[in-house]
């Protein structure tokens, strides 16, 4: 590390701007949990945000985003697999429930009567 003081100046700019999407993304997370969707769409627009904000983090702060190692290409490949097997887990196990209405115990929704 050279240490120049324009190069010091780049880095700390980086940071600034980073930093700054870091917080306009809480915002809209935020933002985002307010809006009349659907629980299920609900966590999916949060993982989504919160991956793009991990994304960010760990590319600038943590200095991967230069980093060109195979095992490192490796690594990030194999986590995307388990982090979509692991997204998908959750909707093979209600796949055979699709259609069919369910009330929480605890919920105050109206009671729906099943059609015999």
């Amino acid at each position: 590390m050279s240490g120049s003081q324009e190069e010091v100046k780049q880095h700390v700019a980086t940071y600034k701007k980073v930093a700054g999407a870091l917080a306009v993304l809480t915002f809209v997370t935020v933002a985002a949990s307010y809006l009349p969707t659907p629980v299920s769409l609900g966590i999916v627009i949060a993982l989504f945000i919160a991956s793009i904000k991990g994304s960010l983090v760990a590319s600038f702060f943590m200095h991967l985003v230069h980093e060109r190692s195979k095992a490192l290409v490796l690594t990030g490949a194999l986590m995307v697999v388990f982090w979509i097997a692991l997204m998908f887990l959750p909707l093979l196990g209600q796949a055979d429930t699709i259609g069919v209405h369910k009330t929480l115990p605890n919920a105050n929704a109206p009671v729906v009567e099943e059609a015999h």
